[in-house]
């Protein structure tokens, strides 16, 4: 007999595409008033379970017990009328509606003639609902408008609003700042307070740690254990996962660092960014920290050309350039692996090949493509960057997060750039993919490049960056050396305390 606030049994469950088991065996139970934690590296077999949960996949075999009943799988539909909501990574909103809106979309308010909605009815009732969480959100505003701190909420507050027994949030913070992945964190613990049963899903282990009652560790589409947090620690959960020591990932060599080799002057855009001046040594990587709003994705975009700028140069070698587009920015050896790998980066739709092939076609296009040729480099690199793929026609978004960033990188390394700029290279990607990034990345250095990484994840940017440039503010305030720095000090510096500034050298 479950106990009475239990949710949620998953038991033995299997999900098969042919010869390869996604999942095999796998249970999973969720109470009342908790936050059960799911973890493994891409590939694990986290995603799979999660839409069985929601209805979009059926298993294999195995038992769904929620809600009172039995059942062999689930549809979407019968998921969210057993109170199953999901809050998946990439936020699914519609940005042309109001926040309101987006929140009682497919149940909206009716008013008084058919066909016809009562949005002063939903604007009321949205600010209820704000109001009980504490979210401070113009109902009223275009979700385009929104922060991405406020999308990802919204999304919550719709789950809430379909009174949602299990939610199930899926990377939450991937795009969010330290004060909105706070803001976030505290809306968390409040759901659970109120009894909502949460299915947390992060690569960022100091989340889980902070914010988890149980955890799960899947590997290979296996379950390799459940645990209350407290009784496991960071070291032991990064073995289950990968079979590795925790101290391994963020190690790097070291690089000789050569001459000046890239100088950005005066940046200024008249909004985000204001008079922003550094430069990168031939070898160095160059890491780019702040707040979110401070300026520093936009920054990348100035330099990339992809951004108008009412100000500033860049030199490289010593030669001014310019660089008022992406294509020019390209054609001066810059290259830059966007934070929205999915938007900018990626041709969604199109295979591996083309997405590795095709700046290389733009730089020395000829009148006839030479296919075997390209399916000779291709491979090469496919091989050189272990890109796990079924084959060179594989579509790019059927790739987990860590193989579309390294076919990013695959890419670039075709243009003969001579500056990479990688925006959040590690974002939601696993451990072991972050390991092997973080070591083309220095590869990219050994071979004489200049590296510039922007994160927010401070670990990476003191353990990867040569020196540190701290935006705030549209400004870059301060540029710190990373030897005998440590988060504290980089967070002080990022918000700018008064008391901070001495220490920020």
């Amino acid at each position: 007999m479950p106990p009475p606030n239990m949710l949620l049994e998953l038991d033995c469950i299997t999900k098969s595409y042919g010869a390869n088991k996604a999942l095999d065996n796998v249970s999973f139970d969720l109470t009342a008033g908790e936050i059960h934690c799911l973890v493994g590296e891409n590939g694990a077999g986290k995603s799979t379970l999660i839409k069985i949960l929601a209805g979009a996949v059926a298993p294999s075999s195995g038992t769904i017990r929620i809600g009172g009943g039995e059942f062999t799988s689930l549809n979407p539909t019968r998921a969210m009328e057993l109170g199953v909501s999901t809050v998946y990574q990439d936020v699914e909103l519609i940005e042309s509606l109001s926040a309101a809106d987006n929140i009682f979309l497919g149940s909206e308010r009716k008013g008084r003639f058919p066909g016809v909605i009562n949005t002063r009815a939903q604007f009321v009732r949205a600010r209820a609902i704000m109001d009980a969480l504490s979210i401070d959100i113009d109902e009223r505003a275009m979700v385009e408008d929104l922060s991405a701190a406020e999308q990802q909420m919204l999304q919550i507050l719709k789950a809430f609003h379909d009174e949602a027994r299990i939610l199930i949030m899926d990377e939450p913070t991937s795009s969010l700042g330290l004060a909105e992945t706070k803001a976030l964190m505290t809306l968390v613990r409040d759901l659970r307070a109120r009894g909502v049963g949460v299915i947390y899903i992060s690569h960022y282990l100091e989340e889980v740690f902070e914010i988890g009652d149980r955890i799960t560790i899947l590997k290979d589409g296996r379950s390799v254990g459940t645990d209350r947090i407290e009784d496991v620690d960071f070291e032991t959960v990064v073995k289950r996962m990968v079979g590795r020591e925790a101290s391994a990932f963020f190690a790097r060599e070291p690089v000789e660092i050569g001459d000046t080799q890239f100088e950005v002057k005066g940046f200024a855009d008249g909004r985000s960014v204001k008079n922003v001046s550094f430069d990168v040594g031939r070898g160095e990587i160059f890491g780019i920290g702040g707040i979110v709003g401070s300026g520093r994705s936009e920054l990348a975009q100035l330099i990339f050309g992809a951004a108008p700028r009412d100000d500033g140069i860049l030199q490289l070698h010593g030669r001014q350039i310019k660089v008022d587009s992406p294509r020019q920015a390209i054609r001066n050896g810059i290259c830059m692996l966007t934070e929205d790998r999915k938007a900018t980066g990626l041709f969604a739709g199109r295979p591996v090949l083309e997405n590795i092939i095709a700046v290389r076609n733009e730089l020395f296009a000829k009148p006839i493509l030479n296919l075997r040729a390209e399916r000779g480099i291709v491979d090469g690199l496919v091989d050189q960057l272990e890109i796990t793929i079924a084959d060179r026609k594989q579509l790019v978004e059927e790739l987990s997060g860590g193989n579309q960033q390294k076919t990013l990188i695959a890419r670039w390394l075709l243009s003969e750039a001579v500056v990479f700029i990688f925006d959040e290279p590690t974002k939601g990607v696993d451990i072991g993919a972050k390991e092997h990034i973080y070591h083309l990345m220095v590869q990219l250095a050994a071979a004489g490049k200049s590296v510039i990484m922007i994160s927010s994840d401070m670990p990476e940017l003191i353990s990867m960056s040569d020196r540190i440039g701290v935006m705030r503010n549209g400004r870059m305030t301060h540029i710190l050396p990373t030897d005998g720095l440590n988060e504290e000090d980089l967070i002080r510096c990022f918000v700018g305390t008064e008391d901070s500034l001495s220490d920020c050298v």
